[in-house]
């Protein structure tokens, strides 16, 4: 071992609580990239290899109705390489256990092969016995969720006949990788599933008989899907088509999509700002080591140790450091992400779900570190090497000695002596001051992005669960009623308020821009479902116009008092142009809204009703549940309560495990950056202070003197840290926003409070170590020390 590296190990070991501080927030930064970026390749490669292995189509499109012949001219147009055609329908169900209607998609499959696209991966049981015209196979999911296995029944109304299904086994699609509704957001997998059914068994009972309803395509090598697209919706259109749409907007695979974009934005900023502060913490660790070694740098180079060789012994210092903690924080980001992948699979169906930290991942963890060690690094190593061997053997020069500022005002008096000399050593060393207050705010910005997530979610659900949605349940039906259905609704068990709505499928366009959503028709006045933007404030609906979320004008390229060219999907298929009446600026999902009398009017159509959004008495709940399920004409039942369990059950879960862990390593931050300032506070002036005992100041003076002065900091380091932390959720929030949810830049009063809580303990926690040192010291030892 030479003398450098015994020297680096020596000083390795007598700063070694510095050296763990620097190894611990380097290992929250490496733990989450690794579970980040981990987990961003792990669904990256799960999703490829699924599509492939099952051959998930590339283009869908839904009809009313076409004669299976089409097929064959479907497959005909340039571009296509494979088609599968199908009937879909959806039913509701009698579920064991479940006292409200559900929703089944019935979807068919050939009883002697396996589809062509979108085929099937059997979980449990068996396949579909030919001719079994009530077998089906149930979505994992589904099953899990109600605890239902192979030969167990259920319960469905199939166009108007009550039908007993038996499960013959549990399968998997890649079509319903993330099984919702295409109208909902959060998966109710209880409420909701897709069951697959034989053809010849599914055709009968809707008029299928060799017709489709139904139709995926996977394109060929280079083919146009713009071209494909624009010939098949030329080609169905006279059978119903509801316009067809390429893989990117299928729903599945959307929310699939936007989940792994966002843990590609998480896990880039997350690390970047842990490992910014390692090397911000190994900069001031070792720019104070080489500033109190001038003489043995000065002794090295004397004896012939070259720059070269005095910068790589420092940056040794700083990458010992930073790999330390990347030894931990690899396997715990390893740890980590195998939780996180578990999670995935409670919401995102996959044959095989795996985390894995390939070598790749491995060696970007161990490069990141290095840079980060490198940056901080830089000037103290620089600083080292630039110095001349006879000036780095003399002692600095003693800081230039001035009257403080509080003297300069005449307002000594006002502070006690104490003060004055923690007051005069900060303006003594400002850019020290300066950097210490920037670290403690970094902390106290990153307890901010870690609990803004909690105000985010709580935000949500105020908005989208408590205001805007205020029904209990919503109806829908399988057709449009007329109406004489007002009645019939108002009438229901246990129903104190009914507000029906219109619904109708429609292709909006604007110059070039065109995107397919759902019109909703409101009744004027209505309180069980209103528009609210994230201000919580109320939208009325114009009695003539469109409104249209924030989200979807912003796609559209459209403003108020624009024109706007809507193509109904349904029906004779009208082409209005309708006025933008305005936009509100919703948090979920992007949507269309018109007065349920406009949408009427529009379609030329008389009092036609979709659904309805009904306020229920809870005691009567079970009756209408009942009654419901034996409900030809319903074909979905949506619970707010059941959904926002949907949502806390999901999206918020996931949100809240993940904010935890950042939380967490956000307080190892705090305690780490406010520990080491007074470590190397502590460290720069032991002369002074032990000078100070020896002249007769109390422990306490002098504990007043370091600690007051890092309190100081802390304190000027909470409103920087404030406003740095609302920088950092803004920029979080723009990176995040999806056409599915958009993250509301919501920070509450109570997340000040507890970040504010939680450096304040830190700092606590410090000072009564620091004190502990201080009663400790010794006297003598200090004094000898040469500066």
């Amino acid at each position: 071992m030479t003398a450098l590296q015994k020297k680096l190990v020596r000083d390795l070991w007598h700063l070694r609580s510095q050296v763990l501080t620097i190894a611990a927030v380097a290992a929250c930064g490496i733990a989450a990239y690794v579970t980040m970026r981990g987990a961003y390749e792990s669904l990256a490669a799960a999703q490829s290899d699924y599509y492939a292995r099952y051959h998930f189509a590339d283009v869908f499109v839904q009809v009313k109705r076409a004669p299976r012949a089409m097929a064959a001219r479907v497959t005909m147009i340039p571009g296509v390489a494979a088609v599968e055609t199908r009937v879909v329908e959806e039913v509701t169900l009698d579920v064991p256990g479940l006292a409200e209607p559900a929703l089944g998609r019935l979807v068919s499959i050939p009883e002697r092969r396996e589809p062509l696209l979108n085929a099937l991966c059997l979980r449990e049981g068996r396949w579909i016995e030919p001719g079994a015209g009530n077998e089906v196979l149930a979505s994992e999911a589904f099953a899990q969720a109600n605890g239902l296995k192979p030969g167990d029944t259920l319960g469905a109304v199939i166009n108007g006949r009550w039908e007993r299904l038996y499960i013959a086994g549990i399968a998997l699609s890649p079509e319903y990788v993330y099984e919702i509704r295409g109208a909902e957001v959060f998966p109710d997998n209880r409420r909701f599933g897709v069951l697959w059914m034989g053809r010849e068994a599914l055709g009968p009972p809707f008029q299928m008989e060799g017709a489709f309803n139904d139709v995926a395509l996977a394109l060929a090598p280079g083919a146009s899907e713009a071209e494909v697209l624009a010939r098949l919706d030329s080609l169905l259109e006279p059978y119903g088509g509801l316009g067809a749409y390429g893989r990117a907007d299928q729903i599945s695979h959307r929310f699939l999509s936007d989940e792994l974009a966002q843990d590609r934005v998480t896990g880039i900023f997350a690390p970047s700002i842990f490992l910014g502060v390692a090397a911000f913490l190994i900069h001031v660790v070792l720019t104070r080591l080489v500033s109190t070694q001038r003489n043995a740098v000065g002794l090295l180079k004397a004896f012939g140790y070259g720059h070269g060789a005095i910068a790589v012994h420092y940056l040794q210092f700083a990458l010992a450091a930073v790999l330390v903690g990347t030894a931990g924080g690899v396997p715990l980001g390893i740890w980590m992400g195998r939780g996180l992948a578990r999670l995935y699979a409670d919401y995102f169906r996959f044959p095989e779900l795996h985390f894995v930290a390939g070598g790749r991942l491995l060696l970007m963890a161990i490069a990141l570190s290095s840079i980060a060690a490198a940056l901080g690094a830089l000037a103290a190593v620089r600083a080292a090497a630039a110095l001349p061997p006879a000036e780095a053997m003399r002692p600095e020069s003693p800081p230039e000695f001035r009257a403080g500022l509080a003297e300069r005002l005449g307002l000594q008096e006002y502070f006690t002596i104490y003060t004055r000399m923690i007051l005069r050593n900060l303006e003594r060393r400002p850019w020290k001051a300066a950097l210490t207050v920037l670290g403690m705010s970094l902390a106290v910005a990153i307890l901010i992005v870690g609990f803004y997530f909690y105000d985010a979610i709580d935000n949500l659900v105020k908005v989208e669960f408590q205001t805007a949605l205020r029904d209990d349940v919503t109806l829908t039906f399988a057709t449009e009623q007329g109406a004489t259905a007002r009645h019939d609704i108002e009438h229901l068990p246990g129903v104190l308020r009914s507000e029906p709505f219109r619904m109708v499928p429609a292709r909006l366009r604007h110059e070039h821009r065109t995107r397919r959503v759902g019109i909703l028709g409101l009744e004027p006045g209505g309180e069980l479902r209103r528009l609210v933007n994230r201000r919580l404030e109320i939208v009325e609906l114009p009695p003539e116009g469109v409104v249209l979320s924030a989200k979807l004008a912003e796609i559209l390229g459209v403003r108020p008092g624009d024109e706007l060219t809507i193509e109904v999907l349904e029906g004779k298929r009208p082409v209005r142009s309708v006025r933008v009446a305005g936009t509100v600026d919703e948090l979920i999902g992007v949507s269309a809204y018109m007065d349920k009398r406009a949408l009427n009017r529009m379609l030329r159509e008389g009092d036609t009703l979709s659904g309805a959004f009904l306020a229920v008495d809870a005691r009567a709940a079970p009756r209408l549940y009942a009654l419901l399920k034996q409900t030809p004409a319903v074909s979905g039942v949506a619970v707010r309560e059941a959904m926002l369990q949907s949502f806390y059950a999901t999206i918020a879960k996931s949100l809240r495990i993940s904010t935890g862990a950042l939380v967490l390593f956000a307080s190892v931050i705090a305690v780490g950056m406010v520990y080491n300032g007074a470590r190397i506070a502590l460290s720069e002036r032991g002369q002074e202070l032990g000078s100070l005992r020896v002249l007769g100041f109390t422990q306490r003076e002098i504990g007043w003197m370091l600690l007051g002065e890092q309190g100081l900091l802390a304190l000027l380091a909470v409103p920087v840290g404030f406003a740095f932390g609302y920088g950092f959720c803004a920029l979080l929030t723009a990176a995040m926003q999806t056409e599915l949810y958009r993250m509301p830049l919501v920070i509450s009063g109570r997340t000040y409070a507890v970040s504010f809580f939680v450096v304040a303990a830190a700092s606590a926690l410090t000072g009564l170590l620091i004190f502990r040192r201080l009663r400790r010291m010794d006297l003598i030892a200090v004094l000898k020390t040469r500066e």
